[in-house]
């Protein structure tokens, strides 16, 4: 604990030491396109944004799956989704019908629901919290009106995050089919608790029918709420952006005993029955969770994972962040980086990140969504070739299926960022796949 402390602080320290006077920015909106001036056509200078298939006249704009920068997929008839099971690639869409999972059924047991608070005075991990001044009524308006590191757009420079404290709520399901006693498999999902993110609130109601129906096992649910606001600089970006096993680390020491002593439950230790999901930012982090700690979990759901640059302070041993999970960095030429287990040091042999493909494959199984207008370089004050949610989730696809990697990735026309109509129709099925392989009593 008192390593992944030490991380923390480390990550803490850049906010810290900065001018505590400084101006509040001004309400700036998010960017819904390519920003201006930004490199769209040398593929061989620093920062290159790729806009090949790219609608520009749509805000966000619309990507088109027959990319060819993007991997092969199977176009499925409009209301379908994959077969049970099935690996690889595919596109669904326009249309998004709820599927009837994700309503309450007569007959159907259940669940209780256990909940219970945990304040960052009472982490050792996240503790201090982050919390950044924004201007009034301007949600991450200090992220858009802020400057970068001189000549390199990867590294926000945030002037108004501070030491502060947060309170979350965590929300503990617990299935009527539940055995007392017995340790039983979960599910952990970031952005959830009683003031959480879709699809959190309706993830009970789900795991009510695919569990009456046995296409799941009875396992349990731990919605975890964002420790507060979003991106960098932020408690909620701090903990899901940053590309290290300290959350992982954070939810297994610190919330999973107080979850066994509220909900009166024993979880599982054996991974394959550990289960990670979130959306956007969250869902960066269902994976960050496997990757840097499969002997705890094996499988992740996410719905528009943010595997782009969101890291925060700029980390020098891993400079795009999340996007270096599946690409290099960007920017200009620098050292090679060598990965060792889960540690990356500089390194002049060839190889080292993008990570997965530098890696030995893991044990991970992995269900992800993005949609045709997902987000694009929000910050337009950050041009800087790693904030396309689209290619990044494409390149995500890439790399695992040339590694070996079970996985299903799922492209949604008429579908944005983290679409609810997608979730609905999709979310039975994911979680069905998900469990692939796990006993079903």
């Amino acid at each position: 604990m008192k390593r992944s402390s030490m991380v923390a602080g480390a990550l803490l320290s850049a906010a810290w030491f900065m001018p505590a006077a400084m101006a509040q920015p001004a309400c700036v909106a998010a960017n819904a396109s390519v920003p201006a001036g930004a490199n769209t056509t040398d593929r061989s200078a620093p920062f290159f944004i790729d806009t090949t298939g790219l609608d520009l006249g749509t805000a966000p704009p619309t990507r088109n799956p027959s990319n060819p920068n993007y991997p092969r997929a199977a176009e499925l008839p409009d209301g379908t989704l994959p077969p049970a099971g099935a690996e690889g690639n595919f596109i669904i869409g326009p249309t998004h019908t709820p599927a009837r999972e994700t309503a309450a059924q007569d007959k159907v047991p259940h669940g209780t629901i256990h909940s219970f608070t945990f304040s960052s005075k009472d982490s050792v991990i996240y503790n201090p919290g982050m919390i950044r001044d924004d201007p009034p009524n301007c949600r991450n308006g200090s992220i858009y009106a802020a400057h970068t590191a001189p000549g390199d757009p990867s590294n926000v420079i945030v002037t108004t995050s501070h030491p502060g404290s947060w309170t979350r709520t965590i929300d503990v399901y617990v299935p009527a089919h539940y055995v007392r006693g017995s340790a039983a498999p979960f599910i952990v999902f970031g952005d959830g608790g009683s003031t959480g993110s879709y699809p959190g609130r309706d993830l009970f109601t789900v795991l009510d029918n695919l569990i009456q129906q046995h296409r799941v096992p009875p396992m349990i649910a731990i919605g975890i709420a964002a420790g507060g606001q979003d991106a960098q600089g932020s408690e909620r970006g701090r903990e899901y952006d940053t590309v290290s096993g300290a959350y992982a680390e954070w939810v297994e020491r610190e919330v999973l005993p107080l979850v066994e002593q509220h909900a009166g439950v024993k979880l599982t230790k054996n991974p394959d029955g550990r289960a990670t999901m979130g959306i956007s930012s969250s869902g960066a982090a269902a994976f960050t969770m496997a990757w840097f700690h499969p002997e705890l979990y094996h499988r992740v759901l996410a719905y528009s994972p943010t595997m782009v640059n969101q890291q925060w302070p700029h980390d020098t041993a891993l400079r795009g962040g999340a996007w270096e999970y599946h690409d290099s960095w960007a920017g200009p030429a620098g050292p090679s980086l060598s990965v060792t287990v889960n540690t990356l040091t500089p390194s002049d042999a060839s190889g080292g990140a993008p990570l997965i493909p530098n890696s030995p494959q893991k044990p991970i199984r992995f269900w992800f969504e993005v949609g045709d207008h997902d987000l694009l370089y929000p910050a337009a004050v950050m041009p800087d070739g790693m904030h396309d949610w689209v290619l990044a989730d494409e390149s995500m696809a890439k790399v695992l299926a040339a590694k070996g990697y079970h996985y299903q990735f799922v492209f949604a026309r008429n579908a944005g960022h983290v679409d609810r109509p997608t979730v609905a129709q999709t979310l039975p099925s994911a979680l069905e796949w998900l469990w692939k392989g796990y006993p079903v009593r």
